[in-house]
């Protein structure tokens, strides 16, 4: 088993990082670039630096916030949210990110992933896939009456639904074929976050998380849901993770990157030690 890592999140509005559940009912959980030094010691693996309303507000990402957050780490730092053209993705890259993460623009233009992927490499692009669960009412028979393989939008075997804009917009594609279409593309990675679980502390979707991984041959993260100690393993276990991210569990101090890190090591899964840069 692959060395696996421990990643936090800083959902990024008008300059401070929130938390809310199901991505709404946010409140306020520090600043991000003191939040950022702060995993950067306790051992992180990586950071995830999210803007998540450059997107809904038509906006690009704040440039200097994501300056002063790179300037405080020495891991590897993602950056995501209102990244729409290859030039958004050389300017967030210059200033200090070493992955950028596409979401609601790859849904508009899957073509950004291949041209960014081209320019810079399929190791700094990461696909963002914000995913819920569907209902009946979400599948359109009618669609079904002129069935295309190649489709992205949901039929009656959809589980998951992507959606857009931070979670505000659904677009009527499955999770599963947009995630395989992604890799096609050039994509490094998928972060997977379940907009279901997220917030509310009662453990990652595995089910979400061990289709979408086995699907594809690229690392798959796995977000939305962490409560428990536990909560880690069973991602990584069953649900095939290649990483496990997490926010307020360590935004209000539940637990902090060590607790986790022992825990899995305790459980025979191999992390990063604490301290260790190698």
């Amino acid at each position: 088993m692959l060395t696996k890592r421990i990643i936090p999140c800083l959902d990024v509005d008008a300059g401070r990082v929130v938390k809310g559940v199901s991505f709404v009912n946010l409140r306020d959980a520090g600043d991000p670039a003191e939040l950022a030094s702060y995993y950067d010691a306790q051992g992180a693996d990586e950071l995830v630096f999210l803007d998540i309303t450059a997107s809904s507000d038509s906006r690009e990402t704040i440039l200097s916030v994501v300056e002063d957050v790179s300037e405080q780490v020495f891991i590897p730092l993602t950056v995501g949210g209102g990244i729409r053209t290859v030039t958004d993705v050389r300017k967030i890259l210059e200033s200090g990110a070493d992955k950028v993460s596409l979401n609601t623009a790859a849904l508009k233009d899957p073509d950004v992933i291949s041209q960014a992927a081209n320019r810079f490499g399929s190791q700094c692009i990461v696909v963002a896939i914000d995913a819920k669960r569907t209902s009946s009412s979400n599948f359109d028979e009618s669609s079904s009456q002129h069935f295309d393989p190649t489709s992205l939008s949901l039929s009656q075997e959809s589980t998951w639904e992507v959606f857009t804009h931070g979670g505000r917009e659904p677009t009527g594609i499955d999770v599963v074929k947009w995630s395989l279409m992604a890799e096609e593309l050039g994509a490094g990675e998928i972060l997977l976050t379940s907009m279901d679980a997220d917030g509310h502390e009662n453990g990652y979707d595995i089910q979400l998380l061990r289709e979408v991984s086995e699907s594809v041959n690229i690392p798959v993260i796995a977000s939305g849901g962490a409560g428990t100690l536990d909560h880690f393993r069973e991602a990584v276990e069953e649900g095939m993770a290649d990483a496990v991210l997490a926010a307020s569990i360590f935004h209000f101090g539940t637990f902090d990157i060590g607790d986790v890190k022992d825990y899995l090591g305790s459980c025979g899964i191999p992390v990063r030690p604490v301290g260790n840069l190698a």
